[in-house]
């Protein structure tokens, strides 16, 4: 079989097609080149010149690419049943190599993806697990945070409260949403939405995903640490079920603040932790390029704060991340929520008080008195 050298730059599938027909490959011979820089791309991804998620990003892109050409060319080999069964072969290949691409980050490259732009955000999965959504908005003292967002809606039938961090993607919404860290109107909002729930007995959903409280002047006049401190106190105390989710980057008590729960999840790529890894550097080695080294000390990865007790579950992701599938990210958290709320819808209050207390007071215990 002759080969064809071409590459991507050069013309789509189409193009790559109409090259092999004239050499007499046909669509094999275009399964064999796609094959053939399908492993280039594994070569590549341990390039040393790039860190090794910049260049799973770049291959990530590529494998995209290379997907949609095949799709067009199992359309081009029609009835060819060899054509198709190469080309399914491609397709395993791909997700092979996919596999192994992200099997084996580290603590940095999970806060590399954790942060990931095109990640989904609460916005998102509302619009994909929760129906007859309707925002509240003010704190009733000051004003209305962008940056954190409730609502009341439904859960497979049950009226619910949700609330959560929101980031952006453009710069005109990034400043919106103050880049998803909360003033302290932001954590009185959501108190006074969770005290709301309280009152009417509605179950609470929060979705952490900020790089911590916004540390502004006005932040701090307006009593950021009080408001922290506050929703620390009264979620402790709630009496309806509280599930929380990571679904991005957890940051320090601006995080917590609206993570107290009976049941704390973690998507696969997130990332928790008291202070973010520049910052432990900075005040650690004086030096924020140790940043990889601070991840990697703090253990901030959902496997680690699962194996610590920190969280209660691990929400797969599709593969690659949740940024590549928002629908099949949605549908696994979906699963994983109901499995969990429907535990807890059963426990009286009580009994969920006393729960709680004693999940928080026995995180971190590694020893203990015999």
């Amino acid at each position: 079989m002759k080969r064809v050298a071409v590459t991507t730059k050069h013309g789509g599938a189409g193009a790559v097609a109409a090259r092999a027909r004239e050499n007499g490959d046909g669509v094999f011979a275009v399964s064999e080149f796609l094959l053939s820089m399908v492993e280039s791309l594994w070569e590549a991804s341990r390039d040393g010149h790039q860190t090794k998620m910049e260049s799973a990003i770049k291959a990530q892109h590529e494998l995209e690419r290379i997907e949609q050409q095949i799709e067009q060319l199992e359309s081009l080999a029609g009835e060819n049943q060899e054509a198709h069964r190469k080309l399914q072969q491609l397709h395993e290949r791909v997700n092979a190599l996919r596999q192994q691409i992200y099997a084996h980050l580290n603590a940095w490259e999970k806060t590399e993806l954790a942060r990931h732009p095109q990640r989904p955000y609460l916005l998102d999965y509302v619009e994909r697990i929760f129906t007859d959504w309707s925002e509240l908005h003010g704190d009733r003292a000051f004003g209305d945070d962008p940056a954190i967002i409730c609502g009341m809606a439904r859960f497979h039938g049950d009226e619910v409260l949700v609330l959560g961090h929101q980031k952006a993607r453009d710069t005109k919404q990034k400043v919106y949403r103050n880049f998803g860290m909360p003033n302290p109107e932001g954590y009185r909002k959501a108190l006074r939405a969770m005290h709301l729930a309280e009152k009417f007995g509605r179950p609470i959903f929060t979705f952490v995903d900020t790089p911590g409280a916004y540390p502004g002047l006005g932040a701090e006049e307006r009593g950021q640490a009080e408001a922290i401190a506050r929703n620390l106190r009264e979620m402790v105390r709630l009496q309806v079920p509280v599930v929380t989710t990571i679904t991005g980057e957890g940051g320090s008590g601006g995080a917590l603040a609206i993570a107290v729960a009976d049941r704390v999840l973690m998507m696969e790529n997130s990332i928790y932790s008291v202070i973010s890894p520049e910052g432990c550097a900075s005040i650690m080695w004086r030096d924020a390029g140790k940043k990889e080294l601070a991840a990697q000390a703090l253990r901030i990865t959902a496997a680690d704060l699962k194996e610590l007790g920190c969280v209660d579950e691990v929400v797969p992701e599709p593969e690659g991340g949740a940024h590549r599938d928002h629908d099949a990210a949605a549908a696994l958290l979906d699963s994983a929520l109901q499995k969990n709320y429907c535990q807890l819808k059963k426990i009286p209050a009580p009994e969920l008080l006393a729960s709680r207390y004693n999940k928080f007071r026995q995180m971190a215990r590694f020893f203990r008195e015999e």
